[in-house]
């Protein structure tokens, strides 16, 4: 492996910062959108006191290493009575305050060439009726900062200003310093009057925001405009805090409630340890200086000293109390100008001089670690380390802050960050579980108390685990359930006698699904696994158990990168060509109501299923029965589609040369095409139905020759009669491929973006529809592509074009209707021109031929839902675009110019209608052949509870809509599918049908508690422990996890057991005193635990548990196949690893345990017997098999063992000055060992004199995470990964002069992939040359042998290193370079600088740079055609070698 790529395949989800502000909205849009709710609230028994006013909702802002996401909070008041059943049940947390639901909408995510060191939002700054918003500003490492606002006009973020302060000129603010402690920390002036942030741990720089009234941005243009303008930053200074006197700067705040700006810092002005915070323990210290952006002067207003040594976080009260409270592990401090007060948590609180009693918390807690918000202005929230929640009230007299009072509240997530959105809602952010959108509630404590105890016991986490919810939320579900000592008790203690005490309630309206920190994974087989499978299908076969989470939310997250369905039934059925299930409803029902409840659950009456040259149609009753002879349906040739029409009271059904109406099985209309103008063409008899699309009442077909029919159905008659729409019957302009798309629902989406939206006719429509039949369907229209590559979108039936494109193939980021491009007209027509010249000279590539085989346009259900437009190029692209709303400033006054020379022409049009690209980058596409184009998109509205569309062909994916976020599932155990459909009826509930290109026909559901809003599906098993290895054992797929579970232990036996028990027992107590005998202590606990999966995809079982001794940690298990010397047979066991952890003064001590799983399947119990055990000195950190033999890694040295049967005997041992093994890998007898400290290690192992030699080391010094061998054909690559999240590929090369006489491994490649790496897996890649594929392959058996390494990491991603042949990497190596300036990149951030390897300040020499980056490449296909072109022709190739690299790429690593 000379070459290699790096390939994410699953995005960070471990949550790190969080923030909320008015991003994509001002407040004033809220207002209108409550009150008129709250009005015609007609139910007067509901006191309105009991309404709490929402009031606005701002933005939700997330980062998880470097995915930046932007959420809107959509809030369901109780009063929408247009919530159908199936979303009701959807649902979480219950009713409070008014609101059935609250859950999060994506509104725009980007990955980021940098990881998000901290977050803030800018607030605009000014009252509730502004239309001002604020902004994001984000920093990155190491002294990076970048602010972004919400651009209306392209639906996503751009950058408004960039601040670097690193390189040659800015070198000085180092002060001669190379690694700094933390990246750079953001904070903002609560009122938006400066930001600034802190880098390199002492330059303050201060970045000072425009001013609404400073004539830059006027409020008055922004109204006008219609447009918003955001805060931003104007200019920028330095303060170099080192001339203020402060060293250690530990955190600073704004505070509020001062006319200038006023930063609090928190630092220490003597360091101190741990071995001397008995003498010296109150050094830190807060000043107050009043900052003047203006003057740049910042003088100290006032300060306070003698705060503990463990201060370390601030937290700015709110107005009107304003001042700041200081938070420590022991106490909390809270300062203000005139005023403080303190708390003490815990027996470990003193005060600095010993004399006055500090005021004591009525529980015991410890807050290192703890995140804060506020959720009223003198009530904050604490999340401690254990997940705790508690409540911190000031108790302030309108003057001063008296006392601090903490209450205990529920228990939740272990948090990273904490934020309040709006006046009612909070965000518990995390990278250790899942993340929790919660609500809250305020009363007094004296009502709620007596209830509150009972229906509040417990965590703020999960639902009751009915089987509705268990679908829903799989996650949540499973978490902790009440623990007794988790109780919300409101009256902390007996003596608290106030009882104005507030009291919150709080329940759990969304979730963030995380899998990180994924500290390892194995790879194993899933239980419906297909043994015969072959190449790709195989993957599918496969799952990644990770061990993720830590403490109560460790669980084991079981990951796949392709669904696999449940199998219900299957039949053979040889040349298929298309499968639809129907409806059929034999009289109306009654009332509107029922409708719309039963719609969802009706079951399908009929499955049509088209062969080539006849149609069976068979009962989808209890049984599938053919009943083709007995039914009206056409059954003597292929149909083309099916489909309901007049709310499912008919069946039409099209084939080649006609179509007919059903009512059931009896026929009543028949039409044929083909001499329907027969006047005007001679030849057109020829000419058959090619595609169709139907919306109820309409059906528009595409014939052979380019022509549209349309279908008209008359819903009083029942009867459609046949037309050709006017405004195609001239054109000669041949039309590629037309869909139907009926916006429905209550207020058709598209109606809004027309200008007249407002006098649009949707009022009237849905008043008289008192017989039901009319009530409100929506609108139609028919979406169009022409040959030439140009969209148009028509109002159905009156086809008038409404919207037009004119280059829709080349896949331009956004869709604006030309109409109301027009002012720029010449710089656009030019551009044009010139890039099809362009496509003309050098690479006439496959554009000419290249147009849009099929679309389509669908809206989900949801109340604020967006349709989606996607559609099908020739060569398996797929273009998929999501609508938005855009009014432009100049849409009022240019009706106005144009109405006299257009007359009417643009009233109707949907100029604010534009659409955004979705990018599929995770989706690899299909080679198409040129054989007919079928449909391929098969739009599903309920499958098992989730919508979204199934695209059939050689890569069947599952595209699903959540949060209106597309996330794409690939669908590989099956092959090519060639058909695809719904099915609800008794013995399939919601589930679908699909044929294989083979012909075998499948009926399947989707598995159960698995959630697919992620990456990949994931289903999470709780184990309420953190687990730290697990190992897979083939043979009985069983998994063998080490958990630990932190316990609460008297001190007494705490101590006892740090003592070495060889040399004396003689341990006496003097220096505790009696209370301090009672105190407990929490430790971990260490089990091996055997999981095995369940059958059904449930819960796991665990099949047996290996308890440790007392503080005994186990660090490693593996399942290892050794030689048993004496009856010549090899033996699988299970090997752990374990280490007495007793303190500094004991000897480091270790033992091996082997244990066998016996083969008895039915008594669980006794299956795994200990059948050895060893103490050995020092740790064992690693143990692997080597050829029968036992690799033990104890402490400093590597002993072989050799086994008995009934021992280990050393046979071979290598003293190499390894500090603390972290890994080892062995490849035939070959060994790599990675070191906590020393980098890696390349051994080997001679079997004739038995002896460990070392053959090379890295001479760096290097904090390992994870080591793998790589191994491509005949060459084997040492991986390395460590502390500075960099990859490095080392080789050995003995005979290259630098390596010193093969001593040294010489470095291949290095790569920072900006986040931990923990383990590296091994696996096979796929071959992909035996395709047809040209000049990209060379025949020999180098490609066979190739495996690439999947990677996990600690942010909860997943990648790959894949290694590469030397054509491709430079063809794709060449395209890198030119993608760093093609691309815009977001905020402004360099790809190149974000891969460079970090050294952190240690000296380095720069390795070579031979890995490619798909995160950049992955741009390329998002990159409108014309420039994919130019870019390729640059770097000498064509587009399509450069797609078929990338495919063959992410083909060749699709493992799961």
């Amino acid at each position: 492996m000379s070459f290699a790529a790096y390939k994410m395949m699953h995005w960070p989800t471990g949550i790190e910062n969080c923030a909320s502000g008015f991003v994509t909205h001002s407040r004033a849009d809220f207002i209108p959108r409550v009150t008129p709710i709250q009005s015609d609230d007609l139910d007067s028994d509901i006191p309105p006191a009991s309404h709490r006013e929402i009031g606005p909702v701002p933005n939700l802002v997330v980062t998880a290493g470097n995915v930046l996401e932007v959420y809107i909070v959509r809030v369901q008041e109780e009063e929408d009575s247009r919530i159908s059943k199936a979303q009701a049940e959807s649902k979480r947390g219950g009713f409070m305050d008014g609101i059935s639901g609250v859950s999060l909408e994506l509104a725009c995510h980007y990955r980021l060439h940098g990881n998000v060191e901290t977050m803030a939002v800018i607030p605009s700054g000014s009252g509730d009726g502004s239309r001002r918003r604020d902004s994001i500003i984000l920093s990155f490492r190491d002294a990076k900062i970048s602010v972004l606002e919400f651009d209306d006009s392209t639906n996503g973020l751009r950058t408004s200003s960039m601040h670097c302060f690193e390189g040659p000129e800015w070198l000085h603010l180092k002060r001669g310093r190379e690694s700094f402690a933390r990246g750079p920390l953001v904070k903002i002036d609560p009122q938006g009057r400066c930001a600034s942030v802190l880098v390199y741990d002492i330059q303050m720089i201060m970045l000072k925001p425009t001013q609404a009234g400073s004539g830059l941005v006027g409020e008055e243009d922004a109204l006008g405009s219609g447009g918003a303008v955001s805060a931003r930053i104007e200019s920028s200074y330095i303060i170099n805090l080192r001339d203020l006197d402060m060293k250690h700067i530990k955190d600073f705040i704004f505070v509020h409630g001062y006319i200038e700006p006023v930063m609090v810092i928190l630092h220490e002005r003597e360091l101190t340890w741990a071995g001397r915070v008995s003498w010296k323990h109150h050094t830190c210290m807060i000043s107050a200086l009043s900052i003047s952006t203006s003057l740049k002067q910042h003088p100290l207003i006032w300060s306070a000293v003698n705060l503990p040594n463990d201060a370390y976080k601030l937290l700015a009260v709110p107005s009107p109390i304003g001042g700041v409270l200081v938070i420590c592990t022991n106490t909390i401090h809270y300062h203000s100008q005139s005023t403080s007060c303190a708390l003490g948590l815990n027996s470990y609180a003193v005060s600095a001089d010993n004399s006055q009693e500090i005021p004591k918390s009525p529980f015991s807690v410890e807050l290192d670690a703890a995140n804060a918000t506020w959720l009223s202005n003198d009530v904050a929230l604490l999340s401690t380390k254990t997940g705790e929640l508690l409540l911190l009230t000031l108790v302030y007299d309108g003057r001063v802050v008296q006392k601090l009072d903490l209450s205990k509240s529920k228990a939740s997530v272990l948090t990273s960050g904490i934020t309040t959105i709006g006046n009612s809602l909070l965000f518990l952010g995390s990278r250790l579980g899942d993340s929790l959108l919660v609500q809250f509630t305020c009363g007094l404590g004296t009502a709620i108390l007596s209830s509150g105890l009972k229906d509040e016991d417990g965590d703020i986490e999960g639902d009751p685990p009915t089987a509705k919810r268990l679908r829903r939320s799989p996650s949540d579900v499973l978490q902790d359930m009440a623990n007794s000592e988790e109780l919300s008790l409101y009256g902390s203690a007996p003596n608290n006698s106030e009882s104005a005490q507030k009291s919150f309630s709080f329940t759990v309206r969304d979730s963030l699904i995380n899998v990180g920190p994924l500290k390892d994974f194995s790879y194993g087989l899933r239980i419906n696994a297909d043994p015969n499978a072959t190449g790709i299908a195989k993957q599918s076969n496969y799952e990644l158990v990770c061990c993720s989470g830590h403490g109560k939310n460790g669980a084991l997250s079981v990951l796949r990168q392709s669904i696999r369905p449940e199998m219900i039934t299957e039949v053979e059925l040889p040349g298929c060509k298309g499968i639809w299930t129907v409806y059929h409803k034999s009289t109306r029902s009654h009332t509107v109501d029922s409708k719309i409840t039963s719609a969802d659950d009706e079951y399908h009456a009929y499955l049509i299923i088209s062969l080539e040259a006849r149609t069976m149609v068979l009962e989808t009753a209890d049984l599938l029965a053919e009943v083709t002879e007995s039914v009206d349906y056409y059954v003597q040739g292929r149909t083309i589609a099916a489909g309901n029409l007049f709310g499912r009271r008919r069946v039409v059904q099209v084939y080649e040369r006609g179509a007919r109406i059903l009512d059931g099985s009896f026929m009543t209309q028949d039409f044929s095409f083909g001499a329907a103008n027969a006047e005007s063409a001679s030849g057109s008899e020829s000419s058959t139905v090619m595609s169709v699309s139907i919306a109820d009442p309409y059906v528009v077909l595409r014939m052979t020759d380019g022509s549209i029919r349309l279908l008209v159905g008359d819903p009083s008659s029942c009867t459609v009669s046949v037309n050709t729409p006017a405004a195609f019957e001239s054109s000669n302009k041949s039309i590629s491929t037309c869909t139907l798309y009926h916006d429905k629902g209550p207020e058709p989406w598209l109606r809004k973006t027309s200008t007249d939206a407002w006098l649009s006719t949707g009022v009237d429509e849905a008043v008289d529809g008192t017989d039901g039949v009319l009530h409100d369907q929506g609108d139609t229209y028919c979406v169009v592509c022409y040959e030439r590559g140009s969209l148009e979108i028509y109002d159905v039936p009156s086809f008038n074009c409404v919207f037009s494109v004119d280059n829709f193939i080349s896949g331009k980021s956004h869709l604006v209707d030309t109409f109301v491009q027009e002012q720029p007209k010449d710089p656009q027509n030019e551009m044009n021109k010139s890039s099809e010249q362009l496509s003309g000279q050098g690479n006439k590539e496959d554009v000419q031929n290249m147009k849009v085989v099929e679309l389509a346009m669908q809206r989900w259900s949801g109340q604020h839902s967006r349709p989606f437009l996607l559609g099908v190029l020739t060569d398996g692209t797929i273009l998929c675009y999501q609508a938005f709303l855009y009014e432009g400033p100049e849409s009022a006054s240019k009706t106005e110019e144009n109405a006299s020379g257009l007359g009417n022409i643009s009233a109707s049009r949907l100029r604010n209608l534009r659409f955004v690209r979705v990018p599929l980058d995770t989706y690899a596409r299909e080679e198409t052949s040129d054989g007919m184009p079928c449909q391929r998109i098969s739009v599903f509205k309920n499958i098992a509870g989730y919508q979204g569309l199934f695209l059939t062909g050689s890569r069947p994916a599952w595209f699903m809509v959540f949060r209106e976020r597309v996330r794409i599932h690939p669908q590989l155990c099956d092959g090519s599918i060639v058909a695809f459909t719904v099915l609800h009826n008794v013995n399939c509930n919601h589930g679908f049908i699909y044929v294989t290109s083979q012909g075998i026909l499948k009926i399947c559901q989707m598995p159960p508690i698995t959630s697919y809003d992620n990456y990949w599906p994931v289903q999470k098993i709780p184990l309420k422990g953190t687990p730290h290895q697990v190992t897979y054992y083939a043979e009985k797929n069983l998994y063998p996890i080490i958990v630990s579970v932190p316990v609460q232990k008297p001190l007494n036996q705490v101590v006892s057991s740090l003592v070495d028990q060889e040399v004396s027992h003689q341990f006496e107590n003097h220096n505790l005193s009696s209370d301090d005998l009672h105190r407990t202590y929490t430790v971990d606990e260490f089990e091996v635990r055997v999981l095995e999966p369940e059958k059904s995809g449930g819960p796991w079982q665990t099949k047996a548990t290996i308890p440790m001794q007392s503080s005994e940690n186990a660090l490693t298990v593996r399942v290892v196949t050794l030689f048993n010397t004496t009856t010549k047979e090899n033996e699988t066991l299970l090997a752990i690893g374990t280490a007495y952890v007793q303190g500094e003064d004991v000897a480091g001590r270790g033992r091996v345990l082997l244990f066998s799983l016996g083969k008895d399947g039915d008594d669980s119990q006794n299956s795994v017997s200990e059948i050895y055990s060893k103490e050995l000195k020092g740790a064992i950190s690693a143990l692997a098999s080597l050829q029968g033999h036992l690799l033990i890694a104890s402490g400093p040295k590597i002993i072989l063992h050799k086994w008995t049967g009934t021992e280990l005997n050393g046979i071979a041992f290598y003293d190499a000055p390894p500090l603390y093994v972290v890994s080892l890998n062995i490849v035939k007898n070959f060994i790599l060992l990675g070191d906590v400290h020393k980098s890696i290690y390349f051994l080997n192992w001679k079997e004739q004199g038995a002896q460990l030699s070392l053959l090379a080391k890295d001479f760096g010094s290097l904090d390992c995470y994870a080591t793998e061998f790589l191994i491509d054909g005949s060459t084997l690559s040492l991986v390395v990964s460590d502390d500075q999240k960099n990859i490095q590929i080392f080789y050995y090369a003995p005979k290259m002069s630098e390596s010193w006489k093969g001593q040294k491994l010489l470095s291949r490649a290095e790569f920072h992939v900006g986040a931990h790496v923990t383990k590296f897996l091994r696996l096979q890649m796929l071959s992909t040359s035996s395709s047809d594929r040209t000049g990209t392959t060379t025949p020999g058996s180098d490609k066979t042998n190739r495996f690439a390494l999947l990677f996990g990491t600690l942010d909860g991603s997943i990648g790959c290193i894949a290694p590469l042949d030397e054509l491709t990497f430079r063809r794709l190596e060449s395209l890198q370079k030119k993608l760093v300036d093609a691309v815009p990149h977001v905020a402004g951030l360099n790809p190149r600088s974000f891969r460079q390897f970090h050294s952190n300040g240690k000296a380095h020499r720069p390795g070579p740079d031979s890995i490619v980056d798909c995160e950049l490449l992955c741009h390329y296909e998002m990159l409108p055609l014309e420039e994919q072109l130019e870019l390729a022709h640059q770097i000498g190739t064509t587009r399509l070698q450069i797609l078929s690299n990338l495919n063959n790429l992410s083909l060749g690593t699709s493992f799961l």
